[in-house]
């Protein structure tokens, strides 16, 4: 039992209240001694009389019965007009029932909001079978840091005249089939910050036994640029853009970003950006070779690649 803190009575006291009485103690006297009413001690008296120790224990306060609750008949009613998207309203009109039972039985049945009538859409998720078939690639924007923030201080002097520190660029580049992971801080999301990241990327993921033959990207500018197209040919890779105003084509990388943020960028209140780019790399290394991943079963990245490949590389 869960009693609450104020409980005056416990099954074990109950039974001790029980046996006052037979000890020849009045019902005055026994309430008196346990700081509770005549009242409450009649009424284990009487439970005890009627049902032995298991009267003393505590019960539901949901009724045995509930004669005003709707019969299934009438819920089926009301489900078979909702299903064919009638409003709560009109649905208690048409069976003459008040609106808030109807409301009540709708979200019983879960179908308080027309939304829930709607088929979800089918979730397609896809991985690729072998390391280096795609490369998801993408940029996320970081502020600046010259101090820890008035988030924690509370301090927001010199932030009035709203000039910032100014942006720097995190790309990253994960493998759709191992998650092993390669980011990178750049000045900027401009093409030539794309082309040189791509390049570290493939010759990082080269010396981890990685041979990449697709990379997938956003439609940014930078992507779409002919440097970036030269620099893909340059590899003899195949580059393939999600399609407009639909990230989770990209989740791979979407989902990695978040993760980084959350692990490293704002875990922790740097001191300034280079403290942070600091960090990056031994969160990097912990994230390839030993945090579990979910989505490839709870092993980490690096598991998923084959150790003849690794060339003496660990991280």
């Amino acid at each position: 039992m869960d009693a609450h803190e104020n409980a005056r009575a416990t099954p074990h006291s109950r039974m001790l209240i029980v046996a006052r009485l037979r000890g020849g103690q009045s019902v005055a006297q026994v309430a008196a001694s346990f700081g509770i009413t005549p009242r409450t001690v009649r009424k284990w008296r009487d439970r005890h009389a009627a049902e032995g120790e298991a009267g003393l224990r505590d019960r539901s306060s949901r009724p045995s019965t509930s004669p005003p609750r709707l019969s299934a008949e009438r819920t089926a009613q009301i489900e078979a007009l909702r299903r064919q998207r009638r409003s709560g309203p009109a649905i208690a009109r048409q069976l003459g029932l008040p609106g808030s039972t109807v409301g009540l039985a709708l979200r019983r049945l879960g179908l308080n909001r027309l939304a829930a009538l709607d088929l979800k859409p089918e979730v397609i998720r896809y991985e690729r079978a072998h390391p280096g078939e795609l490369i998801h690639i993408d940029i996320k924007k970081l502020g600046r840091i010259d101090g820890i923030g008035h988030r924690i201080t509370g301090d927001r002097t010199g932030q009035s005249n709203g000039r910032g520190k100014g942006w720097e660029y995190l790309h990253v580049a994960i493998d759709d089939a191992s998650r092993l992971a390669f980011t990178a801080m750049m000045p900027d999301e401009r093409k030539d910050s794309a082309v040189a990241f791509l390049d570290a990327a493939l010759g990082w993921f080269t010396a981890h036994g990685v041979t990449v033959q697709r990379v997938m990207t956003d439609n940014g500018s930078a992507y779409k640029s002919h440097a970036f197209a030269k620099a893909i040919a340059s590899h003899a890779l195949k580059h393939k853009r999600t399609r407009p105003y639909t990230p989770k084509t990209n989740g791979k990388a979407e989902r990695f970003i978040q993760t980084s943020i959350r692990e490293w960028a704002y875990a922790t209140p740097f001191q300034t950006s280079a403290d942070r780019t600091k960090a990056m790399h031994p969160w990097l290394h912990g994230y390839n070779t030993a945090r579990p991943h979910a989505a490839i079963k709870g092993k980490p990245p690096l598991s998923r690649i084959p150790k003849d490949n690794l060339l003496g590389n660990d991280s």
